[in-house]
């Protein structure tokens, strides 16, 4: 009797493992900004991440199954789709959302259900802060800051500059925010400080303030359809002095947006999708061009960066259980990955920032800028 009792529990356990997390494919949650607002991240993300399951498309005898839900740019509904793709498709592990926010909304709920999720491109430091199931492939917006002040003062030469941040978004104030300080700590001079808000179509206002404190540089840590327009509008005012950007511009639609008035401007980045550091991110990049003839996308890359983390630490774990994977996630060293090697440490990954300049209408590699944390 009890060694039929046991044989019917092992067998109740087997079944709900199966129905669970199913016993011929391991399922990885996309929660992505399909539509919206930033749309075009997330679905540069998705097509990274779809690239990547392409070339690794099986972990431990599982064919890889992605579950896509459209968070449609907003906090709430990246929220709902969380709930979703763990409660109802099983997913061992969440890829997304692509902005900090969302990601913020999200987080709680992966740390209460225990189940991982890694963000592409979230770069305010309170996404990962305190939490063992969240993570993310992207530096930090405190080293992107002071990065970009970095090459602000010693490579554009400025000694005096304006922000002008989207209120709106929690990543643009705060990295506006770790830009100016850490700009003045490297002796430069805040001249101006504007905002603006998400849909703003009109920055006369604003721009009229900081054309009229005459700046060296005009910093813009914003989202890509406010910049170009910001960028458009500056330039129609008369502003010919120089402009750096963030890592949220790194998108075609920068060009789409802001035609000739966004040419010559600085930005950092997460990547340089010219030249591949990794083998498997010549593999990405050969099968990129394959498949689209131009040039990858950043964003694209650190969404196939995401899924790539995912998988090595399935690998590791060597189950299909949501808390091993995110144990081994956090134990992640060295991997290779498209936009070239990392470790985990607290969720974050550390790695150079890529400073780029728009020429003709194309992004240019300018230099890498490491500086001390």
């Amino acid at each position: 009797m009890k060694k039929l009792l046991v044989c019917v529990v092992m067998g109740f356990l087997v079944c709900f493992t199966g129905l669970v997390w199913g016993q011929d494919v391991v399922r990885i949650g996309a929660n992505l900004e399909m539509t919206g607002a930033v749309a075009a991240y997330g679905q540069m993300i998705w097509e990274g991440v779809q690239l990547a399951r392409e070339l690794v498309p099986e972990v431990l005898g599982y064919k890889v199954e992605l579950v896509l839900v459209d968070n449609k740019s907003d906090r709430v509904e990246a929220a709902n789709a969380t709930t979703r793709l763990i409660d109802k498709e099983k997913v061992v592990a969440i890829i997304g959302p692509a902005i900090s926010g969302s990601m913020l909304a999200v987080g709680p709920i992966c740390e209460e259900k225990q189940v991982p999720v890694i963000s592409a491109t979230a770069t305010n430091p309170l996404v990962t802060q305190g939490k063992k199931f969240v993570f993310r492939a992207c530096f930090l917006d405190p080293y992107q800051a002071k990065a970009a002040a970095a090459f602000a003062r010693n490579e554009l030469q400025a000694q005096t500059v304006a922000i002008l941040s989207d209120i709106a978004q929690d990543y643009c104030v705060a990295l506006g925010n770790f830009f100016k300080e850490a700009f003045i700590e490297l002796g430069g001079s805040v001249v101006a400080e504007q905002y603006c808000r998400t849909g703003d179509q009109d920055f006369s206002a604003q721009l009229t303030t900081i054309l009229n404190a005459n700046p060296d540089l005009l910093y813009i840590p914003n989202y890509y359809t406010e910049t170009a327009l910001i960028v458009r509008q500056a330039r129609d005012l008369g502003y010919e002095g120089k402009v750096l950007g963030a890592d949220g511009i790194d998108v075609p639609e920068l060009v789409d947006v802001g035609g000739e008035a966004v040419e010559g401007i600085y930005f950092t980045s997460h990547a340089d999708t010219t030249k591949a550091l990794t083998e498997i991110g010549q593999k990405y990049f050969d099968l990129y061009w394959e498949k689209y003839n131009k040039e990858p996308a950043v964003f694209g890359a650190l969404g196939a960066d995401a899924y790539l983390i995912i998988i090595d630490a399935i690998r590791r774990a060597g189950v299909l259980d949501p808390v091993k994977i995110a144990q081994a996630m956090e134990d992640t060293e060295n991997l290779d990955v498209v936009a070239g090697t990392v470790t985990v440490t607290n969720g974050d990954v550390a790695k150079p920032v890529i400073v780029k300049r728009v020429e003709g209408g194309k992004y240019q590699f300018v230099k890498a800028v490491t500086v001390e944390e």
